[in-house]
């Protein structure tokens, strides 16, 4: 794993930092060729979160997000987003190469790998799909977050928020 995937995942919610750690060192053991995943953002403040939502808007450039500042769930530490980072050295978001040629792309290999530990893919969105990210199933309602208390580090508090798992 790169130093910046484990400064990414040091600033998310601390009760999935030790899951993410695990989900990347899945993917990277599955990516048996010269491709290994890279967290591009975890954490983002209400501030930079306000900023993305501003391009194609009121700044130049794409629309990248409809979420507004305590919208995304970046805002409170349960998303990721990845690319691919080929021979340690260029950044891919090419969802379909395999470059390990196990006839899977490698893209898909980490979908299906953060899939199984319970996170939701953007790519599975039926409008605004979003690729690279992925976001806790179950901590994944903006609504709900933004109305729990933080802790003295500004992470939500979880124990103040129903268990969903049990009541589906």
């Amino acid at each position: 794993m790169d130093k910046p995937t484990k400064q990414r995942i040091a600033n998310l919610h601390p009760s999935v930092r030790d899951e993410v750690t695990l989900i990347i060192e899945e993917c990277d053991k599955a990516l048996s060729g010269k491709a290994k995943i890279r967290i591009t953002e975890g954490l983002r403040t209400i501030e930079e979160q306000n900023l993305l939502y501003a391009k194609g808007r009121t700044l130049a450039g794409k629309k990248v997000t409809n979420a507004k500042g305590g919208q995304s769930i970046h805002n409170y530490g349960f998303a990721v987003d990845m690319c691919l980072i080929i021979d340690e050295k260029e950044a891919s978001w090419d969802t379909k190469k395999d470059w390990d040629n196990d006839k899977i792309a490698d893209w898909y290999e980490c979908v299906k790998i953060f899939a199984k530990n319970g996170w939701e893919w953007g790519g599975n969105w039926k409008t605004f799909k979003d690729m690279p990210h992925f976001e806790k199933r179950y901590l994944n309602s903006w609504q709900k977050l933004s109305k729990l208390k933080k802790d003295k580090n500004g992470y939500v508090i979880l124990n103040e928020i129903k268990d969903e798992k049990t009541t589906k």
